[in-house]
């Protein structure tokens, strides 16, 4: 089964210049509250996903400190946050995916919808806080902030995929046979959906395990096996985007399942590095921002949207993650060689095969889990 992202084809890849300093550093009005504030905020975030030249314009524009933790899993924000009562920060990042898992939690606070503007953002990742983030009628608890996907990556000096496009199962063939890696659960999903084009599994069944918990075992069931049988063909398990990185220049990787961001990075600065989605379809999600109960700087976080929301300083941040915003028209402050990138990593039908990750429920994170537990155990 084939999904689509609606807004994502529509995306025209645009030629510009990277902002100029001078625009970077430029300040917006800043509300007296947050200037009377405590003067900081604390974010907790992935770990790429701020790089110094944004946080240099918003302090600089505001006098407002950035206080930043970097994560490298939804489990990390949620099991911190659980752990505070959701105190000790004012911002966190979940996936848009994650809505069903913090409704009951308790743990985040609506954003007060009169202090954001949504003019800049793409309507349809704006329409995820109001419907799938909605907890109670008319709120939202969630702000797009990153987009990107979970594709493959290779060492174009070492690897060539079989024709245009990678497959999820080159991690797992023997060919390749310890000098490939993925993250433990999402490499198991793109296990399922390569599965699905060999005949291992009915085509769907990766998508149906969504739907119930009886489903659930029974598709994760023959993936794990799957998965168990070929595990001595993978030569690491990342955790994060400079596990990523560090596996493909210094620990022998030549193909792994991974976010875009950290192999195009490493594109960006020389290395002989190729991200692309995959023949089954790019995995696309959405990061957000979301304000956890006890944040205590509540009005800096909204100066931080503000920013965040800019076009020049948007497109000035993805030239330095690799990952895509939702802030229309960033993509033209961010320069030819993020163009290039987008180009080669999402070529021909590659943004209408998108496959967005589906909202998870509490049974389904909990089933994934002890079914990666068999698979890192076995």
């Amino acid at each position: 089964m084939t999904k689509r992202i609606h807004g994502l084809t529509r995306r025209t890849v645009l030629k510009g210049g990277v902002a100029g300093a001078t625009l970077l550093a430029a300040p917006a009005i800043v509300s007296r509250a947050a200037l009377a504030s405590s003067g900081e905020i604390n974010i907790l975030m992935w770990s790429d996903y701020l790089p110094e030249t944004f946080l240099s314009a918003f302090t600089e524009g505001t006098g407002i400190k950035v206080n930043f933790t970097g994560i490298g899993s939804n489990e990390e924000i949620i099991n911190k946050l659980k752990a505070t009562r959701g105190r000790g920060f004012d911002l966190c990042s979940p996936t848009n995916n994650r809505s069903l898992q913090w409704k009951d939690m308790e743990l985040l606070q609506p954003f007060d919808m009169s202090k954001v503007s949504l003019d800049t953002v793409n309507p349809a990742m704006a329409k995820i806080g109001s419907t799938d983030w909605a907890f109670e009628p008319g709120t939202d608890y969630w702000l797009p902030h990153i987009w990107g996907t979970e594709g493959m990556a290779w060492r174009t000096d070492l690897f060539t995929p079989d024709g245009e496009f990678p497959s999820y199962g080159d991690v797992w063939k023997e060919e390749n046979a310890g000098k490939t890696m993925g993250r433990d659960h999402s490499m198991m999903l793109g296990a399922g959906l390569y599965m699905e084009t060999i005949g291992e599994l009915e085509a769907g069944d990766v998508w149906k395990a969504y739907t119930s918990p009886e489903e659930m075992t029974r598709v994760w069931t023959r993936i794990t096996d799957w998965c168990v049988a070929r595990k001595g063909n993978i030569k690491l398990f990342w955790n994060d985007a400079d596990s990523q990185k560090n596996g493909l220049l210094n620990e022998g990787v030549i193909v792994g399942q991974t976010w875009d961001g950290p192999p195009l990075a490493l594109k960006t600065a020389g290395e002989p590095v190729m991200y692309r989605a995959p023949k089954e379809g790019a995995m696309a999600w959405v990061d957000g921002l979301a304000i956890p109960v006890g944040a205590e700087n509540t009005d800096a976080v909204y100066e931080f949207v503000k920013y965040a929301y800019m076009p020049e300083l948007a497109g000035e941040a993805i030239d330095h993650h690799g990952y895509n915003s939702p802030v229309l028209g960033a993509d033209t402050f961010a320069g030819e060689t993020y163009a290039k990138n987008f180009a080669d990593a999402y070529p021909g039908d590659a943004l209408a095969k998108l496959n967005p990750w589906p909202a998870e429920p509490q049974w389904y994170a909990d089933a994934r889990t002890e079914f990666k537990n068999r698979l890192l155990s076995a």
